[in-house]
């Protein structure tokens, strides 16, 4: 599995970083190859300075051996080895009409001693965080989130809609990330589920990540904005980062055992501003925006 599975997220890769390039039409992404000491590596994709995207990347890695002792009382679990791969994006794109968006679908493993698989799951999803919020997009994005859960089981999207409201939660302020999408972790083997069955969910929900996205980009990447709607993109952008670098499982995943730092604060947009107890104007589009984050709805 965990070879099929790496095969899947570099193939993914080329398909999603050749379709973002023919949509920016200036900036292409630039490629580092690295390797991790403790054995694995991966394959940095990073886009900067284009027409539509200011910074993004589409990441993929596959790393192995001895499980941290942090990540081991984390999991629950005695000394043990582990593999972990994934492909992780975040895509910053400059005007703020158009959101950003991130997404993930990973696979782990770990062993004895001898070297037997003695648990493996898969996790993953993709969320969308706009800055002016267009209810029309936000259908689209979660319309597409749930046509791919529903070719597998139709409580899937309810479910992990939930949990990506909940996990995209800056519990500190009181409000969601973004508008969510799907979020699932440790996706294991049930009586209903094989490991077989998992995979072609995951991949399912890989392969409908341009559909999703990038028509709400097609969209809206021409539209006109103003110096004040560029700098609540980047007030907004704030939050963005606290939620990574507070709350981020991913992102403790990567520090805890000795992941490329570059590749895991690739998720960090280039300009940010932080504005003391900013509130925005009664009735405005960003209050608008605002009241959805406190209060996550049913977009489909």
């Amino acid at each position: 599995m965990k070879d099929t599975f790496f095969k899947y997220i570099h193939e993914l890769q080329d398909s999603i970083t050749s379709k973002l390039e023919e949509v920016d039409g200036k900036a292409k992404f630039q490629e580092d190859l690295w390797e991790r000491p403790e054995g694995g590596g991966g394959r940095t994709r990073v886009i900067e300075n284009g027409n539509v995207f200011e910074k993004g990347g589409v990441n993929i890695s596959g790393v192995h051996g001895k499980l941290p002792e942090s990540m081991q009382k984390y999991f629950n679990v005695s000394d043990c080895d582990f593999f972990a791969c994934g492909l992780s994006l975040v895509l910053h794109p400059k005007n703020p009409m158009v959101p950003t968006v991130h997404a993930n679908w990973r696979y782990f493993e770990m062993y004895d001693k001898e070297g037997n698989i003695v648990n493996s799951w898969f996790g993953g999803g993709q969320d969308l965080t706009p800055y002016y919020l267009f209810e029309e997009d936000a259908e689209h994005f979660h319309q597409v989130c749930k046509e791919a859960c529903d070719k597998h089981q139709l409580e899937f999207y309810a479910k992990y809609k939930r949990q990506c409201d909940e996990y995209f939660w800056n519990t500190h302020r009181n409000e969601a990330r973004g508008i969510g999408g799907l979020f699932f972790d440790r996706c294991q083997e049930t009586d209903e589920m094989s490991m077989q069955n998992w995979y072609d969910f995951v991949t399912e929900v890989g392969n409908s990540f341009l559909n999703g996205y990038v028509p709400i980009v097609e969209k809206r990447k021409g539209l006109d904005y103003t110096k004040e709607q560029r700098d609540w993109q980047e007030i907004r952008r704030g939050r963005y980062v606290e939620f990574n670098l507070i709350h981020d499982k991913g992102t403790l995943f990567g520090l805890k055992t000795n992941g490329r730092i570059e590749s895991i604060l690739m998720s960090l947009p280039p300009h940010v501003q932080w504005h003391y107890n900013y509130q925005p104007g009664k009735n405005s589009d960003e209050a608008k925006l605002l009241e959805v984050l406190k209060n996550p709805i049913s977009w489909v």
